[in-house]
């Protein structure tokens, strides 16, 4: 059996997420208290992905917080966060070699505390061109690089 592309993953619909359920966890209700849990889908990721303009960031914690309001829950799972939106970003990026003109631009959603994304195409250096190009400063810390004040370009889901 072929192995799945990026964007046959992105619009898998076997999984009929999202799902929201009640905590039964006790170590999580302990975190976060009693309330639902969501496990968002990868198209909802993707759909948030795009919509943040040239010159602005999101975090995956934004995104977090976004499914949290949106299905009154109390916790997002940040796993599956993490892995759809790079499902998000592979699959632009299958979108841009295709020569496709419309893609998502996954480069300006950044990890917790706007720390760059070492698993999204192009590696750090990729996307450090790219958010350059947009008029951001990246810093470096130890191995980890970071937008600089992405508090001030961050933009609002």
């Amino acid at each position: 059996m072929a192995k799945k592309s990026w964007k046959e993953k992105l619009h898998n619909k076997k999984d009929q997420l999202p799902e929201i359920k009640e905590i039964d966890c006790e170590k999580l209700i302990a975190r976060t208290g009693k309330g639902k849990m969501v496990i968002p889908a990868p198209l909802e990721i993707d759909a948030l992905m795009k919509q943040v303009p040239e010159g602005f960031l999101i975090t995956t914690d934004q995104i977090r917080e976004y499914f949290n309001e949106k299905y009154h829950a109390v916790y997002t799972c940040p796993l599956c966060t993490g892995i759809f939106s790079r499902i998000a970003a592979c699959a632009a990026e299958e979108d841009q070699m295709a020569g496709k003109k419309d893609f998502t631009p996954y480069w300006r959603t950044l990890k917790t505390n706007g720390e760059i994304n070492e698993k999204f195409p192009g590696g750090i250096e990729g996307q450090v061109q790219l958010l350059e190009q947009e008029g951001h400063s990246i810093i470096r810390k130890g191995k980890k690089y970071f937008v600089k004040d992405v508090g001030a370009a961050q933009f609002v889901l």
